[in-house]
């Protein structure tokens, strides 16, 4: 898989991409990841990409100039399955959408800042925009490691215990399990006695149950969130 990451603030992402699992993707060839400064398609001296909004108002918007001069660009080499411009309005970003985007050979993340993005580049350019949650980020690129992230290690290989990622929670709908390590007792917080059994169906029973049990108590706080936020 390549995924192309265009932005302002490329070294933002400098470190996000080049560790952990991330590099080690990389390195086994199952994941190329790819920076593009957007000032690298500006014409001024000044490598500008943001002006003041149309019609008034605080904040910067970033031109649209630079995004298609680059999508353009790189659409000459490639043609990219997905085109993603990460803003605050966009679809949730969900477990779901990182496993069908993890199947995909091309993608190509837009990373937004200052104010917003023109919305030239979102009528014309993205495939989709997409939020990884309901809060503002100064900038998409910390949003875009997340995505990055999510999908690259669900690509087969990457991790090294191949089940791993099929175990994580939201993979099937439901949390993970709670998870123990050594000591098997510390100050007193002792591990579950099932998980010490070495009874391999009794442990997947207790998992599975612990599953359920803490997407039921997930659910029923949402619900009462949202009840107060609606009072």
């Amino acid at each position: 898989m390549r995924i192309d990451i265009v932005t302002g603030l490329p070294r933002l992402l400098d470190s996000p991409l080049q560790e952990s699992i991330l590099h080690r993707a990389q390195e086994k060839g199952l994941a190329e990841l790819v920076v593009h400064d957007l000032r690298d398609y500006t014409h001024d001296k000044h490598r500008t990409i943001d002006d003041a909004p149309y019609g008034g108002g605080a904040g910067m918007v970033l031109k649209p100039e630079p995004f298609f001069e680059c999508v353009e660009t790189l659409r000459l080499a490639r043609q990219y399955d997905e085109v993603i411009l990460l803003a605050a309005d966009g679809e949730p970003f969900t477990q779901q959408l990182a496993t069908e985007l993890s199947l995909e050979d091309r993608l190509l993340l837009l990373c937004g800042h200052y104010k917003g993005v023109d919305q030239r580049v979102r009528d014309h350019l993205a495939t989709r925009a997409v939020s990884i949650g309901d809060y503002v980020l100064t900038g998409g690129e910390l949003a875009a490691a997340v995505i990055v992230d999510a999908v690259v290690r669900l690509i087969p290989g990457v991790l090294n215990d191949g089940s791993s990622a099929l175990t994580d929670s939201y993979q099937d709908g439901l949390l993970g399990s709670p998870q123990y390590t050594r000591p098997a007792d510390y100050r007193g917080m002792a591990v579950p006695e099932v998980l010490l059994s070495g009874n391999h169906d009794d442990i997947a029973r207790w998992r599975e149950a612990e599953r359920e049990r803490r997407t039921a108590e997930r659910l029923a706080r949402t619900e009462i969130e949202k009840k107060h936020t609606h009072d």
